[in-house]
């Protein structure tokens, strides 16, 4: 490949042998070969850089320079597209297909965001590196992928803040807090929901505010306030506006059923029967293309059903449940399903 000779093997056991045990040093050509067989650098591999791979450096770095400069209007709205039929494809059909693919396209904002997209253009690439990361965390959480999800709601915060949206935070920030309520630690998640309902109430459109309020609900449901978390999902309906669809929040939904599926929720987590009748009056009015959230009102109803001793009625929502769960394949709602608690037979 680099067509110079090389030892022959018994020569080459032996060199081998002398490297092993630093009795020579490694020529440069063979440091080559090593870093081309391992695809290793030559610090990973213990070497000194070679000025090959100082070039090879160099080269490397006026590339993604080269194409950050081209990053424009026209780019970012590519990458919006995509993001938008992202969500399409997630509510309907779940994370099954989608992480992979947003994995890979959050790496390539990222590399134009890290060197160095002209002025004008950070912050609106910034801005869908934020949507995107939060849109690949919500999946991995839905594949019970807990670290993974953190790890992108992280780096959603951290395009949030670079492209300077209180909004972006807000929701990256309580999203992230439905990890820690799934991983148990319930009163750390309802402080950061509060924190991100702080957030949206500094200059966020109501929508959001409304959204925030609804997921600190949630939050202090998971402790067990359901006076507080009633107050926060009526804070949530007061502010909502008549309108409740944002071309500039399109990660947010809370139009029709949605906020009243929550509101269900968490009454369900809380073991209140009031939770049967709003979860119930919720379902025929979800959009059909909302199969994930539908999935999670089923999982919902079915332990809102145990709770009040209504076994037949449990069991047929569970049966819907995991059969929409699996379609979509949501070990998050799996896992829901098998801590389900059946009521004795009458």
């Amino acid at each position: 490949m680099l067509g110079v000779p090389i030892m022959s093997p018994a020569s080459l056991k032996t060199k081998l042998s002398e490297w092993e045990n630093g009795r020579s040093g490694v020529s440069e050509v063979y440091q080559r070969l090593f870093r081309d067989i391992y695809g290793l650098t030559s610090a990973e591999l213990g070497f000194a850089p070679g000025p090959d791979e100082i070039d090879d450096d160099t080269a490397d770095l006026r590339s993604r320079l080269a194409v950050a400069r081209l990053v424009d209007a026209g780019t970012v709205e590519l990458f919006r597209t995509q993001l938008e039929a992202a969500r399409r494809m997630d509510r309907q059909f779940g994370g099954i297909t989608l992480l992979d693919q947003l994995r890979g396209t959050l790496d390539q904002i990222q590399v134009m965001l890290a060197f160095g997209a002209r002025p004008g253009q950070r912050e609106p690439l910034a801005t869908v590196l934020a949507e995107t990361a939060a849109l690949a965390g919500w999946e991995a959480l839905d594949r019970n992928a807990v670290a993974q999800a953190w790890t992108h709601h992280e780096r959603a915060k951290a395009a949030a803040r670079e492209a300077g949206s209180d909004a972006l935070l807000a929701h990256a920030t309580a999203q992230q807090a439905f990890i820690l309520i799934d991983i148990g630690d319930n009163a750390e998640a309802a402080d950061q929901l509060a924190h991100a309902r702080a957030l949206a109430e500094r200059s966020s459109p109501a929508l959001l505010r409304g959204w925030a309020a609804a997921a600190h609900g949630e939050g202090l449901a998971a402790v067990g306030d359901r006076n507080g978390a009633l107050r926060a999902f009526e804070a949530a309906e007061a502010v909502l506006p008549d309108d409740p669809a944002d071309p500039a929040l399109p990660y947010l939904f809370l139009a029709g059923a949605h906020l009243e599926r929550w509101r269900g929720h968490a009454l369900s987590r809380l073991g209140d029967a009031e939770a049967i009748t709003s979860l119930s009056a919720a379902l025929p009015r979800l959009p059909v293309d909302f199969t994930r959230a539908r999935t999670g009102l089923l999982v919902d109803l079915a332990h809102a059903h145990a709770a009040a001793g209504n076994r037949d009625e449990a069991l047929a929502h569970a049966r819907d449940a995991k059969r929409l769960a699996r379609q979509i394949k949501s070990d998050r709602q799996l896992r829901r399903l098998a801590g389900l608690v059946l009521p004795g037979r009458s």
